[in-house]
């Protein structure tokens, strides 16, 4: 009798020890794997994935009841872009690997937890059969046949319990498997991921360049429009004296983004030229045109490779040609005032003021018989011929600065803070309003204030300070679908 039950003894001791670790690691083993695999099969395919109807909506030129053209593009939420291939895999992979994980997990938790609450039931039983067994060891003499009979009866009853240690052996050889399978899913999530995420940037690149492509070609129908808003002043750099001009050609392609400055209001000959927006703004790169004639005033314009500005005392109009270094054609601007005659209100020789929109180049100068009114003049860029004129009625020397969109002359009410645009005159219909159209005037003394049309911004020199400003354009179009 010695030996057996020394044998049941050390069985009874080691699966004491074993209904331990089962009690306290399988059920965190369980519940942490269960609770993994349930939020990353959740997570990896409602966060990084959104439905495949989630994608780019580009409206253009969109005519509604009034008339309004609308040119609008719709993006998907950052991160939401999807493939439907890509989203039937990580669909197809969550329903048949996640969701079977999931329940396996379940069941196993469950039948854990019943077979652990089982093991703990049977604890007392297995203490008092331990405290006999010692007993009897320690004293066989003692050990009668009713003794062993009932040490025989609690035996039965633990009995059950091999069967329970036998499903925990079943059980964790399905905790490997369960492993192996999350480990695969993990890698396939991850290389379809990875494959996705290539194919979106390929993809969304090319939707980039459709989008670029649709929304130039909306902003070109839309070329015209009336001013309803100018942004907040951009600072591009802070260089030069307290009067100047700084452009960019109107009408160049956009490969041409070179730079042009000139210094000073008068009697100046020096034109730097730099090669890109960059280099203006490090002050590198550039060359240098040594005009002919000096200037007058800062309302220079450079259009389509040529310069147009006031020669210096008098109001001769100079075009003068980047690349072959010379005068093209200088004509005078018939009774048009100059040194100051009729400059905007901060002076400057400002009298004849070369602009160019949308429809071309125009001239802003004054003369005596229009008592120093700002007259609009539409000139050829080739022979500075003057195609037709405006007299606008509005005080040149009251105008702080001017400018012209879509044949519409800007004119702010001041040079100075707390400028405003104030005033509009339309030469399509030879009419004018007030306008109240808020205006930043950051530093307090613009001396050149310029349209782009091809940029679409306004360039000015303020008091130093090289400074661009967006504008807001609303577009109306007619019944027929004509600008």
């Amino acid at each position: 009798m010695t030996v057996p039950l020394l044998k049941i003894g050390a069985v009874l001791s080691t699966m004491a020890m074993v209904t331990n670790w089962m009690s306290q690691t399988l059920p965190s083993l369980v519940g942490l794997n269960g609770t993994a695999v349930s939020q990353a099969g959740t997570s990896e395919s409602s966060t990084l994935f959104q439905s495949s109807n989630e994608g780019w909506q580009v409206y253009t030129s969109a005519q509604v009841p009034d008339s309004k053209c609308l040119c609008t593009a719709v993006i998907p939420v950052q991160g939401s872009c999807s493939r439907d291939l890509r989203s039937r895999q990580l669909q197809q992979l969550k329903e048949k690997q996640v969701q079977n994980i999931s329940q396996s997990m379940v069941e196993l938790d469950l039948r854990t937890y019943r077979d652990l609450q089982y093991v703990r039931n049977t604890e007392s039983l297995m203490k008092g059969l331990d405290s006999k067994l010692k007993v009897a060891t320690e004293s066989q003499k003692n050990l009668n046949a009713k003794s062993f009979q009932e040490l025989k009866e609690k035996m039965t009853e633990l009995m059950p319990l091999i069967r329970v240690l036998d499903q925990y052996k079943a059980d964790t050889r399905t905790i490997v498997q369960l492993k192996e399978e999350v480990r695969n899913l993990s890698g396939s999530l991850l290389q379809i991921q990875e494959e996705m995420g290539a194919y979106d940037y390929e993809e969304l690149q090319q939707r980039v360049l459709v989008l670029e492509a649709r929304l130039h070609a909306c902003m070109q129908k839309l070329g015209c429009g009336k001013l309803t808003g100018v942004s907040n002043p951009i600072t591009i750099r802070a260089s030069g004296s307290r009067f100047g001009s700084w452009m960019t050609d109107t009408v160049a392609p956009s490969s041409d983004s070179r730079v042009w400055y000139m210094d000073g209001y008068y009697k100046g000959r020096r034109v730097l030229e730099y090669r890109t927006l960059n280099d203006f703004i490090t002050g590198q790169n550039f060359v240098q045109h040594l005009l002919p004639h000096p200037w007058a005033g800062t309302g220079h314009v450079v259009f389509n490779g040529s310069l147009y500005y006031n020669k210096y005392q008098s109001n001769i109009v100079v075009k003068y040609h980047f690349r072959s270094r010379s005068v093209a054609v200088q004509r005078s601007l018939n009774a048009a005032g100059y040194n100051n005659t009729f400059p905007y209100s901060w002076g400057g020789f400002s009298d004849i003021d070369f602009m160019v929109d949308e429809n071309g180049l125009w001239a802003v100068y004054t003369t005596n018989q229009n008592a120093g009114n700002i007259v609009v003049s539409r000139m050829d860029p080739i022979t500075l011929e003057i195609l037709r004129s405006w007299d606008t009625g509005y005080p040149k020397r009251s105008a702080g600065e001017s400018f012209i969109i879509c044949g519409t002359l800007y004119v702010t009410n001041s040079h100075l803070a707390g400028a405003k645009i104030y005033f509009a005159y339309y030469t399509n219909t030879s009419s004018y309003e007030y306008t109240d159209i808020p205006f930043h005037n950051q530093y307090s003394h613009i001396s050149m204030l310029d349209y782009n049309p091809r940029e679409r911004v306004l360039y000015t020199w303020n008091n130093g300070h090289q400074v661009i400003y967006n504008v807001t354009l609303f577009h109306v179009i007619k019944t027929s679908g004509e600008l």
